[in-house]
């Protein structure tokens, strides 16, 4: 199917599209960054884990990171290659196979490492392991996104760790950013030198994590470039490994839906949609964020006047009463079958996703270069959700 991508109108059902030319754009800026800085920049997992786009993202990068079991097969057995991989907590029933499949494997805690790292070592004889560790210091603003507040469960602070690092940790692995800019690692890499630096003679690589939004437009990269450059020649023998998530998936596709109805109460207009933000689009309610949608004018006021015209809430066709945001402001009446679309929905989406409610799942898409073709790459049926329980 050819599709206009500038309103999908060949689109019936739900769809969840990822534009190939606006992927590889990021892909090349990321690559860019990674060679400019002598770095490596590898994908999380999290944030984007579309297995069938794989052969695209191998022609730029070469590692994964991974968070469990199924992350780390996924590196395995999708990407083909062994993942980076921290878990907060490795069970016993999983560990040996989570060794197997990774060739770098990070602990959350001291005791984590004393009760398993042989065990590791002896499934994996060639994996590196080492400690994530906590500078206690982030500028995230959202809390349930911060994993460096009081209290925190990630990491080792600098005054529980040992003077001497035990023999086989080789690396320290570090995440305090969502979706921030160069400026914001700028200071945090100095809280990392001053708790962490004279560990670093006994190390091997550090990790920066994600949250380094790099493929956004006011992104700083020729900063981003030169303090990872100057962190390199301060410690040459250190690798430096950075694993954002976002920013791959970041601006690469929208989520395509549907009116299915127009209600009103109380003089509120909602157009209730073939989609959900508590199953498809999570974090707009989790974070909250509120999407843009094309064609639309957001409207934040807390208490939105919906008098204006064509001003509408948004919501789901599923029976959680608060699953709805508010307020868009259109150019015209919305009809049932027109398209609704949520731009840049392919992070923290398809991951997230879940199947409350027996919601028809939206579909999973490519346009590809050139054609303007639209091919699928998964579809969904009342199956899917059986087999969760089957």
């Amino acid at each position: 199917m050819i599709v206009d991508t500038t309103t999908y109108k060949e689109l019936t059902r739900p769809m969840y599209v990822l534009e190939e030319w606006r992927l590889r754009r990021n892909l090349e800026i990321i690559k860019g960054v990674a060679d400019s800085a002598g770095i490596e920049i590898i994908l999380a997992f999290k944030a984007y884990a579309l297995w069938k786009t794989f052969p695209i993202f191998k022609e730029y990068i070469q590692s994964t990171t991974a968070s469990s079991l199924a992350e780390a097969r996924l590196a395995y057995d999708k990407f083909g290659e062994k993942a980076h991989t921290f878990s907060p907590a490795y069970t016993d029933y999983e560990i040996d196979e989570i060794a197997r499949c990774s060739s770098c494997l990070t602990f959350n805690s001291l005791s984590q490492y004393s009760r398993l790292h042989d065990r590791v070592r002896e499934v994996n004889p060639e994996i590196s392991l080492g400690l994530r560790v906590n500078p206690e210091y982030s500028e995230i603003e959202t809390d349930i996104y911060n994993p460096c507040a009081p209290g925190t469960r990630f990491g080792v602070s600098a005054d529980a760790l040992p003077e001497t690092l035990p023999l086989d940790i080789e690396g320290f692995h570090c995440h305090c950013h969502c979706e921030n800019g160069s400026d914001v690692f700028v200071r945090t890499l100095a809280h990392i030198e001053e708790k962490f630096s004279g560990w670093f003679s006994q190390i091997k690589w550090i990790n920066f994590g994600g949250g380094h939004l790099m493929t956004r437009k006011d992104y700083d990269i020729p900063l981003l470039v030169r303090t990872l450059k100057n962190f390199r020649a301060r410690y040459p023998w250190l690798k430096v490994i950075m694993e954002p998530g976002s920013a791959f998936g970041w601006q690469t596709g929208p989520l395509v839906a549907q009116v299915v109805d127009v209600v009103e109460d109380h003089g509120i207009k909602t157009a209730i949609l073939n989609v959900s933000f508590s199953c498809h689009m999570p974090d707009c309610l989790e974070m909250p964020y509120h999407p843009a949608v094309r064609g639309a004018e957001t409207i934040e006021e807390e208490c939105p006047d919906y008098s204006v015209p064509f001003t509408y809430r948004l919501g789901a066709n599923s029976c959680l009463s608060g699953d709805f945001m508010s307020a868009w402001r259109f150019d015209h009446e919305l009809q049932v079958g027109e398209n609704i679309i949520f731009e840049d929905m392919n992070h923290y989406t398809t991951v997230k996703t879940t199947m409350f409610n027996g919601i028809s799942h939206p579909a999973l898409a490519m346009v590809h270069n050139g054609t303007n073709e639209l091919e699928i790459l998964r579809e969904y049926t009342p199956e899917d959700y059986f087999s969760r329980m089957d």
